[in-house]
């Protein structure tokens, strides 16, 4: 599937919505769902849900198209320090952190606001670290075609906080280099100072 493709999501399983299965999962974990503290966290959890993965409802060319312009502009553009919240496919639990994006353009730009707007999307589904890093660098690299794209993503994921091996202080780092950042190690090297200036 083209990553530039929006996902339909139906809003109820089958016959049953996503509040109707969290009320049976309440039931098998032991809880009562008709007590006063959890008889709206059914549907409570279902919104949420529906906001947290809503970037499969999003279009990264929607995102993207109205906002590129042609630019004699051939220096490494760096957006930092976006925040990065998703939750993990394997256990549902969130992972969070920091997101970098890098590009050096090639006669094109793209609103800044709108690399954050990306970052979000992809986010805002069930993921993995590995795989969020490599959709980000490779949407930009498709809809822009700049010399070169670098992303990193540093998180923090609760299924090794909470749950596993609980090592508190872990933390998780990937990176995707495209292009320049991947064939040239003076441009790598310039990111990667660039990224941790000013910490």
């Amino acid at each position: 599937m083209s990553e530039a493709t929006e996902i339909v999501v139906p809003e109820a399983a089958g016959s049953e919505s996503i509040a109707g299965l969290i009320r049976q999962m309440l039931v098998q974990l032991g809880e009562d769902p008709n007590r006063e503290g959890l008889r709206q966290t059914p549907e409570r959890f279902a919104k949420a849900m529906r906001f947290l993965t809503s970037g499969y409802r999003e279009n990264p060319e929607k995102i993207l198209n109205g906002a590129m312009f042609s630019v004699g502009y051939d220096e490494m553009v760096v957006v930092k320090d976006i925040e990065v919240y998703s939750l993990c496919e394997h256990h549902l639990l969130p992972f969070f952190g920091k997101c970098h994006v890098a590009y050096i353009p090639n006669k094109k730009v793209v609103g800044l606001s709108k690399i954050a707007r990306l970052v979000n999307m992809y986010a805002r589904r069930l993921q993995i670290q590995e795989r969020l890093t490599s959709q980000i660098a490779q949407t930009i690299e498709d809809k822009l075609s700049p010399q070169g794209v670098g992303v990193i993503i540093e998180a923090r994921h609760m299924c090794m906080v909470m749950r596993g091996v609980e090592k508190q202080n872990s933390a998780a780092v990937t990176s995707a280099m495209l292009g320049a950042f991947r064939e040239n190690k003076q441009t790598r090297d310039e990111f990667l100072s660039l990224v941790r200036s000013g910490r």
